[in-house]
């Protein structure tokens, strides 16, 4: 039996026509989809699975497994490890421009969350001291991250700063975002250069993404510089391309 956050499908697939030329699955499909959209299944919301709702129905396992993949590869629906079939959330589109992950989530009526997974002072390796303009092997400050967007995990965030940083406090890292950290300690960050790219997770992120073991991620790498020139933040971020996009304006010259 469904639990009470479970949402049961019967009353939003009455119209199946199982005489007509148009596939059962195609009709499942456009009528969560419409039902999705309109907000009549709502964010966040948990299906049967698909035995249960081919049950329901009247309509056979593969019937609904293909429907829901349909939606699936729509980014519409998303499979958990552990929670079953569910509605995404709300895709968080980020123009590419100098803001926080953090920032981007707040503006766009989310509510972030933050857990630090690690911060500590580590030796720069090779690529660190490069990007920040330090020694190899001198300390610098590591923090590794897991941001969410309404309780579900949509990004792991490592980053690499000064030793001058060493005294940011975990505590101010959970509560709000890094450049508004540095905000409030006087830099002004000016300039950046970035990567965007993608890959498979590795490593724990899948657990730390709720994804499935070596599934697909949106990468952005970054240098940030403040209005003297100086790198102050060295980041590699991974994200969750159901729930996070950039979004570029281009221009004709």
């Amino acid at each position: 039996m469904p639990d009470a956050d479970t949402i049961r499908l019967d009353d939003l697939l009455t119209d199946i026509d199982r005489t007509g030329p148009v596939p059962l699955y195609f009709q499942v499909a456009q009528a969560l989809e419409r039902a999705i959209r309109s907000g009549e299944v709502p964010a966040g919301a948990r299906l049967e699975n698909e035995i249960a709702i081919g049950k329901r129905l009247g309509l056979s396992r593969p019937t609904i497994r293909r429907a829901m993949q349909e939606l699936v590869d729509k980014g519409l629906l998303v499979r958990r490890r552990g929670i079953g079939t569910q509605v995404v959330q709300g895709q968080v589109t980020r123009q590419v421009e100098l803001t926080s992950l953090y920032e981007d989530l707040q503006g766009s009526d989310h509510e972030p969350s933050t857990r630090v997974l690690e911060h500590d002072t580590k030796p720069a390796d090779e690529a660190t001291a490069e990007a920040l303009g330090v020694a190899v092997g001198s300390d610098v400050v590591y923090l590794r991250r897991q941001r969410s967007t309404d309780g579900v995990p949509v990004a792991v965030l490592e980053n690499y700063l000064p030793v001058e940083f060493a005294d940011i406090t975990t505590e101010q890292l959970e509560a709000r975002g890094l450049y508004q950290i540095l905000r409030g300690r006087g830099v002004t960050i000016k300039v950046a250069n970035q990567r965007i790219g993608a890959r498979r997770a590795h490593g724990d992120e899948s657990d730390l993404l709720d994804i499935d073991r070596g599934g697909p991620v949106l990468t952005m790498e970054r240098v940030a510089f403040d209005n003297s020139g100086r790198a102050v933040e060295y980041g590699h971020h991974c994200y969750r391309p159901d729930l996070y996009a950039f979004e570029t304006t281009l221009v004709a010259k």
